[in-house]
């Protein structure tokens, strides 16, 4: 898969998605980098740390947010994205769920529209995305953790984001798959969909896992969200273990450490079976 000006093997490895908010109210580090030197400082250490694509946020989406203008979050992202552009040199990625959103981001440099909706909020998304040859990152979404069959039920729904994806004509090798962990699911229900991540490598596509410092940790450990961090390293190992091509972070050198211990071993074992 190509995203932007860099190449991913999303067969055989596992990539950092380092996540910048510059907002003042996400759940895990709202207000710290809002401003433009902070996210500047935060890219660049995110990327020294090992990151491969910046996933830039203007609106917070943790449970209970309160939504923004699509003029307003396109003021925050926009000369962020340009700073990051001209400042380094590294796929950019947009968050959002609203084609006007995307678009101004695209024009200043993403190159990537991570879309927690699926293209199932903004009936113009997909055809953004596809007018612009940008990659997209489908998200598994639903306002109501209201299911008969939930791991078939979310294959299914993830299936539907990628048919509205082919008809607008987003190329098939431009689509990640997310199984949307903390969003239209249960506690219950985001353990299992951990559990259950081998299934959406069966839909065909690369898939991302966003889990960090997530409320299912929370619940799990019973820790605050400052203190989530070997929670998380958990689900980045099971992400490698059932071949996720990306995980979306926020502590990237700690993330970047445990994919390549735990890609160590799961190719020691591989190298084992090639030789008897």
């Amino acid at each position: 898969m190509r995203i932007g000006n860099k190449q991913f093997d999303t067969v055989n490895k596992t990539y950092i998605m380092g996540i910048l908010n510059v907002t003042p109210d996400s759940f895990s580090d709202g207000g710290k980098f809002n401003n433009l030197d902070n996210a500047l400082r935060q890219t660049d250490k995110m990327i020294r740390e090992g990151a491969d694509i910046i996933d830039v946020g203007g609106e917070s989406t943790r449970p209970g947010h309160l939504p923004v203008s699509e003029q307003e979050e396109i003021e925050r992202i926009v000369p962020v994205i340009e700073k990051i552009n001209n400042n380094f040199a590294i796929p950019i990625s947009i968050d959002t769920y609203k084609s006007k959103v995307a678009w101004e981001a695209i024009k200043a440099g993403a190159v990537l529209v991570n879309d927690i909706w699926g293209l199932k909020f903004d009936g113009k998304m997909a055809d953004v995305i596809a007018e612009n040859h940008a990659v997209c990152c489908l998200m598994h979404n639903r306002r109501e953790a209201v299911y008969q069959h939930f791991v078939e039920e979310v294959l299914r729904d993830l299936e539907s984001s990628l048919q509205t994806a082919h008809k607008a004509g987003i190329e098939k090798e431009n689509i990640i798959l997310d199984p949307g962990i903390g969003f239209g699911k249960t506690y219950e229900q985001n353990l299992l969909m951990l559990n259950k991540l081998h299934l959406l490598s069966g839909l065909g596509y690369p898939v991302l896992l966003g889990a960090s410092r997530k409320s299912v940790i929370g619940l799990t450990l019973d820790l605050p969200v400052t203190e989530r961090l070997e929670g998380t390293l958990v689900t980045t190992v099971f992400a490698v273990a059932h071949h996720c091509s990306f995980v979306r972070v926020h502590d990237v050198k700690e993330n970047k450490r445990v994919i390549d211990m735990a890609d160590a071993i799961l190719r020691a074992a591989g190298k084992e079976s090639k030789h008897g």
